[in-house]
């Protein structure tokens, strides 16, 4: 396996924005579905309406942007960023006036 394959260039974070209305109890399951399948295809919640997922490539990232495509619900805004472990990793977090970390690259595993 060579070196370079999980740099900082290579390994992508797949970030996915959202406001889904909430007002009736069929757009409440909407919206409640559209973010328990970005869960289980590995996103973690950043913040409230913000799910981001590490891939260790650009493909990899393509086939979760993908799935997130086909999970959209019919009203609602959704924005999907891919951005590089290195532009992430620029970001500064902060709670309240306290400066935070960034979460850690996870090392996932990968059988084909």
């Amino acid at each position: 396996m060579s070196q370079d394959r999980f740099n900082a260039y290579r390994i992508m974070w797949v970030l996915v924005f959202f406001d889904l209305p909430t007002e009736t109890k069929v757009e409440r399951r909407s919206a409640s579905v559209f973010r328990k399948n970005l869960i289980k295809d590995g996103f973690d919640m950043f913040q409230f309406s913000i799910y981001l997922r590490c891939c260790p490539s650009r493909e990899n990232a393509n086939v979760h942007i993908k799935r997130v495509k086909n999970a959209l619900p019919k009203h609602g805004k959704i924005g999907i960023l891919c951005v590089t472990d290195k532009q992430f990793g620029n970001m500064e977090l902060f709670h309240g006036k306290k400066q935070t970390d960034l979460p850690g690259t996870t090392q996932q595993l990968e059988l084909f």
